[in-house]
């Protein structure tokens, strides 16, 4: 198919920003009224388990967080197509079947997003094979945030619809899944957005599975959209955890109804993969059950890094369980190098540069429509003024008098002042330290604006002799009030955002999504055994970025130069027996 190659989302762009926000407002605000998950059950009466279980070992991939930029997402596509592939003298062959695990397009789910950032590369990266001996893996997808903004609508047709997606093929018919593997192991997958609540089809689905298909020596491996246990690590008061740890308990384990209970008090959940943290981190668990257990986010499929150096060595005892840190990707080391990228946001987001500069702009033009008891704008007032350490308290007073016979002004002032104070993270980090941050950082963004105001003024009306209302000053002044006011600006936004995820550890998606950094990347390749299942993280450093897309007919031909990629970690052996 014909696609259009796409470069990262902008998500400082204002027009992207608003798009987006009010997709999340419609998605909250009716989204629960409108459940298609609920639907889709309805009209599904006779759903299954998919089986693999007559194999004496599997291959199998899983991805998460994909469809934004070309450059990541066809890198990965392409390797997850090869045959085969060799990392650390091993090789690995492509898995019978692909998961992704949560937010397969960026940055709103309209089919045109999809088509051109998730089927058109992953059909150029794996074209259709329609020949009758044709092996073609299976995929399986569960919905993120990003693909719940439609209420699901363009993902149902996507992946529920056994449609192709190149030489991959849908099976599923519902936005969750369960999937029995050899040896007794289970993957079960399960869609816990609109608030991390699990709707009741989906909560039968997966206890009838539990009830009447799970045996004494069953192994779960769960795949969920998002990471609770970190999100519980930044935020005490996330409920996330709360409604997963309650899908394990009630759901898999049967706690409270005895039967149920007892036959499947020996189950294993030993591995949990998720995504939505746009980076790979391992933690391991031990658990009250006295299983040791995996909990790994793979989201590097594409999107925007995530830092690491944010995360926790150790995630606290929380309902009995404690979990220590083993490996992450990109390396601390990086994650706090490229941190420091914000220090050049002027340069990443000209849109916010530009948005701030308008907004000085605008507000100096209604405080010159208000003369003081001299007779003079504000502008001339301050043009008089040629000291500023003698001349703060004159300065200050003429700016207060001008602006207290101006509520335009006071408003655009307030409406700058209140933006930047609720932008603050207050939900992670350091708690009261992120709203004393948050207002020193909004005063910054006024001080700039009446600073430059007083500078201007100076500069153009008593050292270049400019009158206040001369075309010549009003265009100058316009000019240098969206140029260096908006720069400023944004450089002060930048130092924030360096400011809170380095020290503050907080704003760990909006100082990481402003530079939009393509390398570190990831996805899982598993092998399943009648001896252990093994885990092989792949990371890629960097990916291809000189990629050249043509056209044969309707099929996309795509060239680049190879790809590199090697193990994050060592291999994760995950034994069968029960560890005590």
């Amino acid at each position: 198919m014909k696609f259009e190659k796409k470069p990262m989302v902008n998500w400082y762009d204002p027009k992207q920003l608003a798009f987006t926000g009010v997709k999340t407002l419609l998605s909250s605000v009716f989204g629960n009224f409108a459940d298609r998950r609920e639907m889709q059950a309805a009209l599904d009466q006779e759903a299954k388990p998919f089986d693999y279980s007559d194999k004496e070992e599997i291959w199998f991939d899983f991805i998460s967080d994909l469809g934004d930029g070309f450059n990541p997402t066809y890198t990965l596509a392409k390797t997850l197509a090869e045959p085969s592939i060799t990392v650390g003298g091993r090789e690995l062959k492509r898995g019978d079947f692909l998961v992704m695990g949560g937010d397969e397009v960026y940055p709103t789910p309209e089919m045109i997003e999809y088509s051109n950032r998730l089927k058109g590369p992953y059909e150029a990266a794996f074209p259709k094979d329609d020949s009758p001996d044709a092996h073609r893996p299976d995929v399986y997808a569960i919905p993120g945030n990003h693909d719940w903004y439609d209420g699901l609508t363009n993902f149902l047709r996507l992946f529920t619809q056994e449609r192709s997606l190149g030489n991959w093929k849908t099976r599923q018919t519902r936005s969750y899944f369960a999937i029995k593997l050899p040896h007794d192991y289970w993957l079960i997958a399960i869609d816990i957005q609109l608030h991390a609540d699990i709707d009741y089809p989906q909560i039968c689905y997966f206890r009838d599975i539990a009830q009447h298909h799970f045996t004494s020596q069953t192994k779960v491996i769960l795949c969920t959209a998002e990471p609770s246990w970190v999100y519980r690590s930044f935020d005490q008061k996330s409920t996330a955890y709360d409604r997963f740890k309650f899908f394990i308990d009630k759901i898999l384990y049967g706690k409270g109804n005895k039967a149920y209970e007892e036959k499947n008090q020996s189950i294993t959940v030993n591995t949990i993969l998720t995504g939505d943290l746009h980076h790979y981190a391992r933690y391991e668990e031990k658990t009250v059950r006295g299983e040791t257990r995996q909990l790994i986010t793979a989201g590097g499929g594409g999107a925007f890094m995530h830092p690491t150096h944010t995360l926790k060595d150790t995630i606290a005892p929380v309902d009995g369980y404690s979990a220590q840190l083993k490996g992450v990707f990109p390396p601390r080391e990086a994650s706090v190098r490229l941190s420091l990228l914000n220090l050049l946001f002027p340069y990443f987001s000209l849109t916010m540069l530009t948005l701030f500069g308008i907004v000085h702009a605008f507000t100096s033009w209604i405080l010159q429509t208000q003369q003081l008891a001299s007779g003079d704008t504000l502008m001339e007032q301050l043009s008089k003024i040629p000291s500023f350490v003698e001349g703060f308290g004159t300065a200050f007073g003429a700016i207060v008098a001008s602006l207290s016979h101006n509520p335009g002004a006071i408003f655009l002032n307030l409406l700058l002042l209140g933006g930047v104070v609720v932008f603050t993270d207050v939900k992670s980090g350091y708690g009261k330290w992120n709203y004393l941050a948050g207002a020193v950082h909004g005063l910054l963004h006024l001080m700039v604006f009446y600073g430059l105001l007083w500078l201007f003024s100076g500069i153009n009306l008593d050292q270049l002799g400019l009158k206040v209302n001369q075309p010549s000053q009003v265009a100058l002044f316009l000019a240098e009030m969206v140029v260096i006011g908006g720069t400023l600006s944004a450089l002060i936004f930048g130092l924030y955002l360096t400011f809170s995820v380095l020290v503050l550890k907080n704003h760990i998606t909006e100082a990481s999504s402003s530079y939009r950094w393509e390398g570190y990347k990831n996805f899982l390749r598993l092998h399943l055994t009648k001896d252990c299942l093994t885990i092989y993280p792949i990371g890629f450093e960097k990916v291809v970025s000189d990629w050249k897309v043509s056209t044969e007919g309707d099929r996309a031909i795509v060239a680049g130069s190879p790809i590199s990629f090697s193990l994050i970690e060592q291999p994760i052996e995950v034994h069968h027996e029960k560890t005590v």
